[in-house]
């Protein structure tokens, strides 16, 4: 017996809204980076007003099969007259070039900032679109689209669609989670805790202003039902998301403490302890300073992971490490690295070391601390071997004159590593 063709069904989702999605249960890794032990789904959506059909994203090119199928289950090509892509990353773009000659009379929604990147994707300068911002809309007769411009979550392009008379909110990445479940729905899948907040801290929280902007939009909204792009469809308690994305994006210390006090933190790790008394030297330097909080952390006693959440905080960083076969320890690495998943970009930064030959791991990590965007008022501090006493004096002036840096004094003065 031949095997019966698989069937791709439309989902319901509410009385005008399907989805029109594409599963991937076997997918283990995306973008490199994100580990997906659940797959992930590519969600797309199909609206249908009383004047015609709009099609809210598309899908991955390899999964275009479903996509087309489903959509084909609920609607005639003839009747799509909206296509918006809210994030045109090729999971969400890769089914649009075909869908734009099925349907060549629909018109294109994208951002403002989605133009050049739209002719880039498909390589044709001739494309028919309307760019879109806030509060800009579309009719489909008795339902209305509306538009929320959302950078950077997490592209520059990303923006939020917003159906207005169902309470629905087409998040694009906002919200969602690499998760498969065919159940679709939050209160019909398994557990996907984990997954979502996994999602949010290796994809969105590199942009928490941004996040904190967009939920400026989201949170006035009557949203009765979250559908983002990936992951399951959250019907049940909706506000619950929005209410975590919050919390997530929010400064633990901003609840803590006066949002005004300024934060230093200053890691070392050292192999005979010199550069262990330099980081103690630099801390009492720039406790003289006054007027902001100072952390000394050992990297040799913790794990990298805990120290991110400080980081993100932090109003300085410095860090110091001996040289060992001509370069920086491991931790030391192991820490830069983990400052790309946050924003660091204008933080007041600084390195230092004691080194036994000729020192490279200070100005090493100077030009990491530079190449993230970071202030580096001082070149970093170079000590041969133990520092003795006026070694010792110059430690304690390098914390303070970083310490009336980060306060808004002009003592210390930013330079360009070239000039070293």
């Amino acid at each position: 017996m031949s095997a019966q063709p698989v069937r791709y069904d439309a989902v319901t989702v509410t009385e005008r809204v399907h989805w029109i999605g594409a599963l991937d249960p076997t997918m283990r890794t995306f973008d490199v980076i994100l580990k997906t032990p659940n797959g992930t789904t590519y969600n797309a959506y199909l609206v249908r007003g009383s004047e015609g059909v709009a099609v809210i994203d598309t899908v991955k090119a390899e999964r275009a099969d479903q996509f087309f199928a489903r959509l084909e289950a609920v609607a005639d090509y003839r009747e799509i007259k909206v296509i918006v892509l809210n994030h045109l990353e090729p999971d969400h773009s890769g089914a649009l070039p075909e869908l734009m000659r099925r349907a060549p009379q629909a018109k294109l929604y994208i951002s403002d900032a989605a133009q050049l990147m739209l002719k880039a994707l498909l390589n044709n300068n001739d494309i028919d679109y309307i760019p879109v911002t806030t509060n800009d809309s579309v009719s489909l007769g008795d339902c209305t689209l509306r538009f929320l411009n959302t950078p950077y979550l997490h592209w520059p392009d990303t923006q939020c669609t917003y159906l207005v008379e169902e309470g629905v909110l087409f998040s694009g990445d906002v919200f969602g989670c690499h998760y498969c479940d065919e159940q679709l729905f939050n209160d019909r899948v398994g557990d996907f805790r984990f997954s979502f907040e996994y999602y949010y801290a290796h994809i969105m929280r590199p942009f928490k202003s941004y996040v904190l902007s967009a939920l400026e939009l989201i949170e006035p909204l009557p949203v009765r039902l979250i559908a983002p792009t990936h992951g399951p469809i959250l019907r049940d308690h909706p506000q619950h998301y929005i209410q975590r994305y919050r919390e997530l994006s929010t400064p633990r210390l901003h609840l803590e403490m006066d949002r005004d006090i300024k934060t230093m933190i200053i890691f070392y790790i050292s192999s005979y302890g010199n550069t262990m008394h330099m980081a103690e030297a630099i801390r009492d330097g720039a406790a003289e300073v006054g007027g902001f909080r100072i952390s000394l952390y050992d990297l040799e006693g913790g794990e990298v992971e805990p120290f991110i959440d400080l980081v993100e905080e932090a109003d300085a960083i410095l860090v110091g490490s001996p040289t060992i076969n001509g370069d920086a320890v491991k931790p030391v690495w192991d820490l830069l690295s983990s400052f790309a998943r946050i924003n660091v970009k204008g933080k007041v930064a600084g390195a230092f070391g004691s080194y036994g030959w000729t020192g490279e791991a200070v100005r090493m990590i100077d030009d990491r601390l530079r190449g993230l965007k970071m202030r580096v008022p001082l070149g970093g501090l170079r000590i041969k071997l133990i520092p003795g006493a006026d070694e010792l004096k110059d430690c304690h002036l390098f914390g303070r004159d970083i310490g009336e840096f980060l306060m808004g004094k002009p003592r210390a003065r930013e330079i360009d590593m070239s000039q070293l």
